[in-house]
């Protein structure tokens, strides 16, 4: 099989299709034959040097694809069968044609979406889902702050917060961007982070109270603002580092708010946790996305061959929703 390997650690220029032996699923295993997988930045920051695999995982970058169940490993009590269309949650090696993956991190496509477009739904809808609901616990009426509101977490963000009842304040680095995010998304408080202070905006939105809940991917460079601008009580859910991993904070303002700062990721959690996520969103997100109240956003798709480019549209910033490469 074609898969895809990091020759050698920083721009895209770093990525290589090679041939390789296809993947033997283990116990508890399915192998899938993959239709398309998402791109993530934590593909990017794996490709620069800053994101290795867990330890025993496969050095092929990529977190979640859709395709067709191929064989089974001994021991799998999921109910599948081969050529059943799914997608699949991974730790790594999601950029190749085949993959093989944890029964418990595979759900079958969600009604309505083609098999394509399922590739941007896994690693997002379970981010999203574990951080803002099982995490933050975000409830109907509460504002809820994101950065980043046009990327593939932030468009998963904003309609799943809508979608349970939370008004959404979001930022973005354009205004054609601030105009999708209002438009598009629905988002009640759309904010050019280049042009205005999002503290000051959410302040201002909210009567001085804050946001209950915000939804980080910048790290160390919003740490300090991000809790001035939480409400009492309020949740920072920090779950990107594209800011910095370093940052000093008064904790002083955050024992006066009576505030959480939590930090998660995904990837390293062990398949029975990753198993639990994956079942609460087929549960409570799948049926969102069949009901049209959440809709896949997917920007572009690119064949496997071209994932150098697919690469450089990634990092120039200008995709609304999901990257997607093709095999």
């Amino acid at each position: 099989m074609k898969a895809v390997y990091i020759a050698e650690p920083g721009g895209p220029e770093g990525l290589e299709v090679r041939d390789v032996s296809d993947p033997v699923p283990g116990s508890g295993e399915v192998l899938i034959d993959v239709v398309a997988a998402g791109i993530n930045r934590a593909d990017v920051q794996q490709r620069r040097g800053f994101y290795p695999p867990p330890p025993g995982v496969s050095e092929v970058p990529g977190l979640e694809v859709s395709g067709r169940i191929a064989a089974f490993g001994p021991d799998v009590v999921r109910p599948f069968s081969v050529g059943d269309r799914v997608v699949a949650l991974l730790a790594g090696g999601g950029y190749a044609e085949k993959v093989a993956v944890p029964a418990e991190q595979v759900l079958r496509v969600p009604e309505g979406v083609d098999l394509v477009t399922a590739a941007s739904l896994p690693e997002t809808a379970a981010t999203v889902y574990s951080n803002l609901v099982m995490t933050a616990q975000l409830q109907a009426g509460e504002l809820l702050l994101i950065h980043g509101a046009t990327g593939g977490i932030g468009t998963m963000a904003v309609q799943m917060a809508k979608a349970f009842g939370a008004r959404v304040a979001a930022t973005a680095g354009s205004e054609e961007k601030v105009s999708t995010a209002r438009a598009f998304l629905g988002v009640d408080v759309a904010i050019n982070y280049n042009e205005q202070d999002f503290v000051d905006v959410v302040r201002n939105a909210t009567g001085g109270r804050g946001a209950d809940v915000i939804l980080d991917v910048v790290g160390a460079k919003y740490l300090e603002r991000n809790v001035e601008a939480l409400a009492p009580y309020g949740r920072l859910i920090v779950i990107g580092l594209q800011g910095g991993a370093k940052a000093e904070l008064n904790i002083g303002t955050l024992l006066t708010k009576r505030a959480a700062i939590i930090a998660t990721s995904l990837r390293p959690r062990p398949v029975e946790e990753k198993g639990i996520i994956m079942a609460a969103v087929r549960d409570h997100v799948w049926p969102l996305i069949a009901d049209g109240r959440i809709k896949p956003l997917v920007d572009r798709t690119f064949r496997l061959a071209d994932v150098q480019r697919a690469h450089e549209y990634f990092d120039s910033g200008e995709h609304v929703g999901k990257v997607l490469l093709t095999t």
